[in-house]
């Protein structure tokens, strides 16, 4: 079944755009490891959060992107701009009015 993952991370003031910069990077690595949507966004209200939703073909296929070198290396790259606040949710998609 699709597993979703959608989170906020926290990060230190003046950050959040190297952030940003850092989570939307091309990486065409995700598509074939099994993600169908990767979306990265900001508020305004909150200037020191990044909101990412993440849509996976499964659950493991997420785990095992974490793994890849291009996705451990951006993970190293954002750690030291992040302020360990960290929240969201991770469940199974039982479905969408938008496909079938």
């Amino acid at each position: 079944m699709t597993f979703a993952n959608v989170g906020t991370l926290g990060v230190k003031p003046g950050k959040r755009d190297e952030v940003v910069a850092i989570l939307t990077r091309r990486n065409p690595q995700l598509e074939s490891a099994g993600c169908l949507m990767y979306e990265v966004g900001i508020s305004d209200d909150d200037p020191n959060t990044v909101y990412v939703a993440e849509l996976w073909t499964s659950a493991d296929a997420h785990q095992a992107s974490l793994k890849l070198d291009a996705v451990r290396s951006a993970i190293a790259e954002a750690m030291p701009l992040l302020s360990g606040e960290m929240g969201g949710n991770r469940f199974t998609v039982t479905g969408s009015p938008l496909r079938d």
